[in-house]
């Protein structure tokens, strides 16, 4: 019996090739051998990662495309980021400011018009003591004690303390309740007549004007604006202060019956007081208090105001500096002048606060804009990116898992259908697909053509093989 071997081309058999001692004959790797499934479900190629050494770069194509759309979404972030956090601290800073107005500057406004009152009840007091002088003078104490106390907060601590505010604001804050509590004991004096109107009304006058540094030292807190606001309000607030002094000065030396010497000094500067902080703050008033302050200038009652002071100053010291400042049109001109001054600086003072709005000034402005835009043009560039990176990634991986079907499934499945004598179809095996629209369909299509001539090379091959056997099988036969 022979052993089976090559059959040469002169019909001789020649005996096989013995295989190499200690080598295996192998077609290669097993089609799967290799490959691991990544997050997809598609095996991956390439050889096995090492245990230990570090990949910084990504090695999946949806890691890699991920980090391509994220530079420039994290970038426009990062500017969407600052412009808010800018914008969220102009907002915190105007909340601040309308906090400051609620909580100090209106009560401290209010604090001054209440002591103003009682400086006047005060000054007729020690002028001429009389029951209904004090009792109106214990009834404006007690007024200016309720006005001080809500500017306290707890024992030794001011409405200052509980606002960030700067030291120096809290400061003057906490010497000006110091200074009004520590009035008590001058209000006793003078219920005792012990005081004169003179120290009277400088305890008193020195008293107010701490309030009114208190105010400047909240104007340096706000910016370029609201800044110029707050110094007009309080060169406005100083007028009427010295308004006060004028219409008290006057109270007093009517019951003393006389205006001379220290009462027409005092009198004297304060008029030139009120009328230098006048002219400079009322060229500084914009919109509805400027308004106001013109038909409050032009009207009768501040043109005589303004004849009786002129009419006291150019009388001589004594009885006829006190006739030129008649009563009935004194108190009724001071008294509307005060009111009307009064209403405009409380209308400034709101008008600040409405402009230091969070919401008109620092939403509805460009930085404002900014962010709202910025807010839409993240969640879009978001919305856009992932949307474009999906489908990137779907037809990358769409495109990897057919490479990697045909290199291990079909192509291997046809050759092994050849070598058993199958015949196989090469529409059905390698159908066409359509037409490309993009690069990624254009590989995708001329993998399907490499697949299509791979299987076609491969069927005329077996069919070339198969003749050449024929023709063999032939040769044989007639030799035998």
């Amino acid at each position: 019996m022979r052993t089976p071997g090559r059959t040469s081309t002169t019909g001789a058999e020649t005996p096989p090739r013995p295989a190499a001692r200690g080598r295996r004959a192998h077609a290669g790797p097993p089609a799967d051998e290799g490959f691991a499934p990544d997050e997809t479900g598609a095996p991956t190629t390439g050889p096995p990662r090492r245990a230990g050494r570090p990949h910084i770069r990504p090695r999946t194509v949806r890691a890699k495309i991920i980090c391509l759309l994220m530079v420039p979404v994290v970038s426009l972030l990062a500017l969407w980021a600052y412009a808010t956090v800018t914008t969220a601290q102009d907002v915190a800073r105007l909340r601040q400011l309308q906090r400051v107005d609620a909580s100090v500057r209106a009560p401290v406004a209010d604090a001054v018009a209440a002591l103003q009152a009682e400086r006047a009840a005060a000054v007729r007091y020690t002028t001429r003591p009389s029951d209904a002088h004090g009792s109106d003078l214990e009834a404006l104490s007690r007024a200016s004690d309720r006005a001080v106390a809500r500017l306290r907060l707890g024992g030794r601590h001011t409405v200052a303390d509980g606002i960030d505010l700067p030291a120096g604001v809290a400061e003057r804050l906490a010497a000006f309740v110091s200074g009004a509590e520590q009035l008590r004991p001058l209000r006793a004096s003078v219920l005792d007549r012990r005081t004169g109107w003179a120290e009277t009304y400088q305890r008193y006058t020195t008293t107010i004007s701490t309030a009114f540094s208190v105010g400047g030292a909240l104007s340096g807190i706000q910016d370029a604006e609201t800044g110029s606001d707050a110094r007009v309000l309080l060169e406005f607030s100083r007028a009427a202060e010295a308004l006060a002094q004028e219409d008290a000065l006057l109270a007093g030396a009517r019951l003393s019956g006389t205006l001379d010497g220290e009462r027409l000094r005092l009198f004297s500067g304060a008029v030139g007081t009120r009328r230098t902080l006048t002219e400079a703050a009322a060229a500084d008033l914009r919109g509805s208090e400027r308004a106001a302050w013109v038909e409050l200038a032009e009207g009768d009652d501040y043109t005589d105001l303004s004849a009786v002071e002129d009419k006291v100053l150019a009388s001589r010291p004594g009885s006829k500096a006190l006739t030129a400042a008649p009563v009935n049109v004194w108190e009724s001109a001071h008294t509307r002048v005060r009111d009307g001054m009064r209403t405009i600086e409380t209308d400034a003072g709101r008008d600040v606060a409405e402009r230091a709005d969070p919401f008109t000034r620092a939403l509805l402005t460009p930085a404002g804009a900014a962010v709202l835009l910025g807010l839409a043009a993240v969640a879009a560039s978001l919305v856009i990116s992932v949307r474009i990176g999906r489908g990137l990634v779907v037809e990358l991986v769409s495109l990897r898992n057919g490479a990697l079907e045909i290199a291990r499934r079909k192509l291997p499945h046809a050759m092994r259908k050849l070598r058993a004598g199958e015949e196989i179809d090469i529409e059905a095996e390698a159908p066409p697909g359509p037409a490309a629209e993009d690069e990624t369909g254009q590989v995708a299509e001329a993998l399907r053509i490499v697949h299509r001539a791979a299987l076609r090379a491969a069927v005329e091959r077996a069919e070339l093989a198969g003749g050449i056997s024929g023709v063999f099988v032939n040769l044989a036969r007639r030799s035998q």
